[in-house]
C-alpha cells in the first residue's frame, strides 16, 4: 500500500490560524483596556488637580496693595492618596515668582491662559502639573495671578499596574476561552471529513457503492469526485474479471483440443522419428497450456488479492475436498495423497485463492514425487492455521531455496519437468494476501516440504 504524500495538517493549520487570531485579539484587548484605563485615571487626577488649583486661586485677594493667597486646607486634602503623593506649588504675579517652589517654572511666562496640564519632573520625580491663572481687579489696578500645582504619580502608577495585571488576566482568560472555542470549531469542521474517512475505511473490498450520507457544501465536490472514481473503478474491475475468465476459457479450450488431436495422431503414426516429433509437440502443448493457465491464475490472484473476499472457512475440509478431486490424477501417476492433522481448522479467507494456492503446491509435489510414493499433507490449527505438503522427490536445490518463489524461477533440477515457475509465486501471493507466509525446506529424511501459514 502506497502512503499518501503529506504536506502539513489541515487540523493544525486551522487550529494555529484560530489560535493566532485569538492571541492577537487578546493582546489588542489588553492594550485597549490599559490605554483606556490610563486615560480615565489621568482624567481623574487632572480633575482633582483642577479643583484644588481653582480652590487656591479663589482664595487669592489684594490686601493693602499686595496680593495675598491663603491656601485652604481642603485644597491639599483633596489631593491626598494612599501612596502619600507629594505636592508642589508655585504662585506668580504677572509672571514674577511670589511663593512656593522656585523649581516650578511657567510654561510661557507672562501669558494669562486657561488651565493647562503637562507632565514634568521635579526633584527627579515624575509629576503631573497644572498651570492655572486668575485676574484680580482692585483699586490699584489689575493683577494677573498664575498658579502651578504639581503632584507625584505614585498612586496613579500603582493603580495602572493593578489595572494592567487585571487586564492581562482578563486577556489570558479571553485567550483560553478562544482557544477552547477554536478547538471545538476545528473538531466540528474536520468532523465530516473524519467521518468520511472512517466510512471509506470500514467498507469491504467489494463495496464500491457511492456515498449517500449528507456532507457540507465544501465537501460536495470531493465526494462527487470520489463517487465518480468508485464508479469507474467498479466498471474496470468488472471488465477485468470478465476478461480473465474469458481469456482462461479461450486459451485452455483450444490447447486442450489441439492436445487431444495430437494424441490421436500419435496413435496413427508409425515412424519413430514422426512419433518423437508428435511427442515433442504434445509436450510443448502441455507446457504452453500450463504456462497460460498459471499466468491467468496469477492474474486472477493478483486481482482478487486487492479485493479479498473473506469468509469463514474450515481449512481441513477445504484440503480434503481438494485432495479428493486431485486423487484421480495422483492415481494415474501411481501416487497417493495422504491428509492428516486436526479435524477442524477454522480461519477467515478467500476460498478460491486458497484452493488455487494449495492446488499448485500439491501439483508440484505430484510432479516431483517418484512413482509409488506418498504425498503427505498435514493441516494444523496451532499455533496458527497452516498446511504442510511434503513429497519424497529430490527436494529443493539448497542454494536456490531463497529465490524459488520469484516469478518464472525454477530450480536446476526441474529442467525435464513441465512447469512455468509460477506455482510457488502464486502460493506466496495468496499467503501474503492473507497476512501469512510460505516456507520452503528439505525434509531430513528426503523430499521437499512447503509450509503455508496464515
Amino acid at each position: 500500500m502506497n502512503n499518501a504524500r503529506v504536506s502539513g495538517s489541515l487540523r493544525n493549520r486551522l487550529v494555529l490560524t484560530l489560535l493566532g487570531g485569538a492571541a492577537l485579539l487578546a493582546l489588542l484587548l489588553v492594550l485597549a483596556v490599559r490605554s483606556h484605563a490610563i486615560q480615565v485615571a489621568q482624567e481623574g487626577q487632572d480633575n482633582i488637580l483642577l479643583a484644588s488649583a481653582t480652590s487656591i486661586l479663589d482664595s487669592a485677594a489684594i490686601r493693602d496693595g499686595s496680593v495675598q493667597v491663603d491656601i485652604p486646607y481642603a485644597a491639599f486634602s483633596m489631593l491626598s492618596t494612599p501612596a502619600d503623593d507629594r505636592l508642589f506649588y508655585a504662585v506668580f504675579q504677572d509672571g514674577q515668582f511670589l511663593s512656593g517652589y522656585a523649581e516650578l517654572k511657567l510654561a510661557e511666562a507672562g501669558e494669562n491662559l486657561g488651565p493647562n496640564f503637562r507632565a514634568g519632573h521635579l526633584q527627579d520625580t515624575p509629576v503631573r502639573i497644572i498651570e492655572a491663572s486668575r485676574t484680580i481687579i482692585g483699586t490699584e489696578g489689575r493683577r494677573d495671578i498664575q498658579l502651578l500645582l504639581a503632584q507625584t504619580q505614585d498612586a496613579l502608577s500603582e493603580t495602572l499596574d493593578r489595572i494592567s495585571r487585571d487586564a492581562a488576566l482578563f486577556g489570558g482568560g479571553f485567550f483560553l476561552l478562544a482557544a477552547l472555542l477554536s478547538l471545538a470549531a476545528t473538531k466540528a469542521t474536520i468532523g465530516p471529513l473524519s467521518r468520511l474517512t472512517a466510512s471509506v475505511t470500514r467498507r469491504g473490498p467489494q463495496d464500491l457503492r457511492p456515498f449517500q450520507s449528507p456532507v457540507p457544501r465544501e465537501m460536495a465536490p470531493l465526494v462527487t469526485s470520489l463517487n465518480s472514481l468508485m464508479g469507474r473503478l467498479n466498471q474496470t474491475l468488472s471488465q477485468s474479471e470478465d476478461f480473465i475468465a474469458e481469456a482462461a476459457h479461450r486459451v485452455r479450450t483450444p490447447l486442450a483440443t489441439v492436445r487431444s488431436h495430437a494424441e490421436a495422431t500419435l496413435q496413427r503414426v508409425e515412424k519413430e522419428e514422426n512419433r518423437e516429433a508428435v511427442r515433442a509437440m504434445i509436450k510443448a502443448i502441455d507446457e504452453s497450456s500450463r504456462a497460460a493457465g498459471q499466468l491467468l491464475d496469477h492474474a486472477m490472484i493478483t486481482f482478487r488479492a486487492d479485493h479479498l473476499e473473506r469468509n469463514e472457512i474450515d481449512l481441513a475440509v477445504l484440503v480434503r475436498e481438494l485432495t479428493e478431486r486431485l486423487a484421480p490424477i495422483a492415481d494415474m501417476r501411481d501416487l497417493s495423497l495422504h491428509v492428516k492433522g486436526d479435524p477442524r481448522v477454522q480461519m477467515t479467507g478467500d476460498q478460491i485463492l486458497l484452493q488455487n494456492a494449495l492446488r499448485n503446491l500439491i501439483d508440484n509435489a505430484m510432479k516431483y514425487g517418484p512413482a509409488e510414493s506418498v504425498i503427505e499433507i498435514a493441516v494444523t490449527a496451532a499455533p496458527r492455521p497452516q498446511v504442510t505438503i511434503r513429497d519424497h522427490g529430490p527436494g529443493f536445490p539448497a542454494d536456490e531455496i531463497a529465490t524459488l518463489t520469484s516469478r518464472f524461477k525454477r530450480g536446476r533440477n526441474a529442467a525435464q519437468t513441465i512447469g512455468s515457475g509460477l506455482g510457488l509465486t502464486i502460493a506466496l501471493d495468496v499467503a501474503t494476501a492473507h497476512g501469512g507466509t510460505i516456507a520452503l525446506h528439505n525434509h531430513p529424511e528426503g523430499g521437499a516440504c512447503v509450509t503455508l501459514s496464515f
